[in-house]
Formats: C-alpha cells, structure tokens, sequence
C-alpha cells in the first residue's frame, strides 16, 4: 500500500516508519525542508524516541520511506493519507485551525477517488465531519464517503515511547459513515500489530468506534479524564502541605483500593495534550465547570511552587534561582507548553534572577527560548536556590555540592533525594518542609 502521512513530528515520524516497517511504502510530508532532508538521509531529527534511529534507518535503506515537501504531489500517489498536523488553542482558547487547513488544503488538491483520509491530530468534537470534510470537497470537486473515505483515529501514545504505545492501547477509529469507519479499520489492520491484553473487555487491536465524533470525544474524554485526576491530586496537595501531612503516603494509599488511581502531584504537565485538549473539550461545552477549574487548578502549579521558595528564602528579589528542566516531562526534549515558562515568569516577576538548566539543550537552544543557561557545578557560580521542574534521570543524584551557596530547594516532581542536601530547606510540593 503507498501511504502519505503528513506532518514528520514527534508522532507523525514513528507512525510513518511504523507504516514502512510493515512493508508499505510510505511518503512522509513535511513543511520543514531540514527535517525533510534529515529523513531522506535517515539521519533522526529529533532525540529521544526510543528505536526511532535504527528503525528510520533500515526503512530509508530499503526504500519503504520517502519523505518530501510536496504534499500534494505525494497525496496524488498515495492510497491512504494520515495527518499528525499540531493543533493549538489561543489564550481564549480558541483552535488555531491554521496549520490544520493549510495541510488540509493541499491535500484536497491531490485527493483522488478512493482514497482513506484519516486526521491523528486531537480535535474538538464534530471537526472531522464538519470542517474537514468540507474542506476536502471543496478541494478535490469529490464528495466526502462517496468517492473517498474519511475518518478520525486519534493518536494515543506518548513521545519516547511511540512504537510501545503503539503495540500496547487499542486503535480507536470512527468515520463519517458506515463505508469510511471499515476502510478505516481495515487500513490500520494492516498497518499496525499489537500486544496481548486479556485485561481489556475485547480483544487489544482496531475498535470500530462508529462515527468520527465518537472518536474525537473518546480521546478528550480520556486527556481531560487525566487534567481533573491531576489537579484533585494537586488540590491535596497543597492542603497536605498546610496540615503536615506527605500527600504521597495517602495517594498510594488510595491507589491500593480497585478502581481508584490518583496522579502524583507536581508542576503543572505540559506537552501537547494535557494543557490543551481539555481547552478543546471546553470549545465544545463551555458549561463544563469542572474541567475548567481543573485546567485553572493545573495551570496555577508553577506559581505554588515559587510560593514555597519564597516560604523558604522569604524576599526573592536579587536571589539567584536554578530552574531544573526546559523539558515538560523527564527524558523527552520537548518545550511545548512545559511548566518552565511559567515557572520562569514567577520567579522574575518576585525580582529573582532566574537561570535556567536542561541536559537535553545545549545553551544556545535554551537562549533561543528566552532563558539565562546555568551549569550545574562549580563553573555555574554560587546560587540561593533549586526549582527542580522537569524529572529527567540525570537528576536524580544530584546534590547541595552541585549548587555552591543553596540554600532551597523546591522539588517539584519528587525526584531529588533530600538527604543529598543536609542543611538546605528542601521542600516538596504536597509534604511538609524538612
């Protein structure tokens, strides 16, 4: 089968090696002529996904994988299109459709019968049928379940980790008719292997979801599932701060009873999906009062933090402060939305003078960013205190002797080892200060 998928990001890269992986022929479209070349060269344009290098490599060798600028053109020569294109809210909230209908317009230009559209890309309910169908009709002079297919199927996996997620959950997919949700099915059956699950209610694999919108809500449901899971846990948090109680003694308490599971707290997650997508589902039902006081709960994480330094140092003004992480999780290079921002903001707008260190960017990538780069050790200078932000594993031994002159710190992701700074006031979000 020759296959275009569109947009060679941290999702669409993995889903079109994975496609080529299983013999198909796969042109992978980009609007970057760097990544596009990259790709050709099968050279890995980006760190950190695991078996990424090695798997890009043998496809390119052998010819399964393209990738170009074109896509038009590659649309024109494929059977099946995916798009994995970023969609972003505003600060209303509002999707930014832009790179969405920019893509989808090209590929309406190349659309020919009998082609299976498909959108990875998290979307508000009603989109794939009431935008994008449309557009593509308008595109192509083609009518939408007639002369092709379309359908949605979200992506669930998480960057670092694609090709084992892709294995592992269930590919949900919907169309906006009965013909295009089977095309669909059978297009990701062929595309896609998976693991052995006995513990899910039907056999781990493709699951007809019905119609598109069923699907567009099934991965809102479970992304803003998680924003309200974290901001209750990070709600008690902060009053197991105030009543002296280890807030993570009674999650794993509670995550000990069936059914039940509670996200550690912690600065705010970022990333692509856990600080927008429940702002999509917003879009959709304004009225939706719990999920937006969880967004805001979240959102609201790196302030407390800088509230617990400031506890500790008093005044922040003129303090030299260390956040630790640009990245929004551990071991991924990926800034999207990331706690550091707002961690950064904080900091400044108390008079700190905030540097900032990440062992995935190199120093002109994190001044690109806006950030003062720090490193860790004698040659950084004497600091007063630590915001640890991101848990990446090379922090986990750091200590006191790392940061000359610490006197705080703040871990926020419950990843450093506080008898690693004796003498410092080392605070936890959701314990008590030691």
């Amino acid at each position: 089968m020759k296959i275009a998928v569109v947009a060679l990001g941290k999702i669409g890269l993995p889903l079109a090696v994975q496609f080529a992986k299983k013999g198909h022929h796969v042109i992978g479209c980009d609007v970057n002529p760097k990544t596009v070349e990259l790709v050709n060269a099968g050279t890995e344009p980006f760190p950190g996904e695991a078996h990424l290098d090695a798997y890009m490599k043998e496809v390119v060798a052998s010819g399964h994988l393209t990738a170009t600028t074109d896509t038009t053109t590659a649309v024109a020569a494929s059977e099946a299109v995916v798009i994995v294109v970023p969609l972003f809210v505003d600060n209303d909230g509002i999707p930014d459709f832009g790179w969405m209908d920019d893509a989808t317009e090209k590929i309406a230009a190349g659309l020919k019968p009998g082609t299976l559209v498909s959108y990875e890309t998290t979307l508000p309910v009603g989109t794939t049928r009431n935008r994008f169908a449309k557009a593509l009709e308008k595109g192509s002079g083609l009518v939408a379940g007639k002369d092709f297919h379309l359908v949605f199927s979200p992506e669930r996996v998480l960057t670092g980790r694609v090709f084992a997620d892709l294995r592992k959950y269930p590919k949900l997919v919907g169309g906006i008719n009965e013909s295009s949700t089977a095309a669909g099915v059978k297009f990701y059956e062929a595309v896609l292997d998976f693991d052995d699950r006995p513990d899910l209610t039907q056999k781990n694999g493709v699951w007809d979801l019905g119609t598109s919108e069923a699907s567009e809500m099934a991965k809102l449901a479970e992304t803003t599932y998680r924003d309200v899971n974290i901001a209750l846990a990070n709600q008690f948090a902060i009053f197991a701060e105030g009543a002296n109680i280890d807030i993570a003694k009674v999650i794993a308490a509670s995550n000990s009873q069936p059914y039940s599971h509670i996200h550690q707290p912690g600065i705010a997650v970022g990333g692509h999906c856990i600080p927008i997508y429940p702002r999509f589902y917003l879009w959709n039902d304004p009225q939706a009062t719990v999920v937006s006081a969880a967004r805001a709960a979240n959102a609201a994480m790196p302030a407390h933090a800088v509230l617990l330094l400031s506890k500790a140092l008093g005044s922040l003004q003129g303090k030299k402060v260390v956040v630790l992480g640009i990245s929004y999780r551990g071991g991924v290079k990926e800034s999207a939305f990331s706690g550091v921002f707002a961690t950064v903001a904080a900091l400044q707008a108390q008079g700190a003078d905030v540097v900032v260190q990440d062992p995935m960017y190199t120093d002109e990538e994190s001044t690109r960013l806006g950030f003062t780069p720090y490193a860790i050790g004698s040659n950084g200078g004497n600091v007063d205190a630590v915001i640890l932000q991101a848990d990446h594993s090379e922090y986990k031994l750091l200590t006191a002797k790392d940061f000359p002159g610490v006197k705080a710190v703040v871990d926020g992701r419950r990843a450093l080892d506080p008898a690693n700074f004796p003498g410092v006031d080392f605070r936890v979000i959701g314990a008590p200060a030691r």
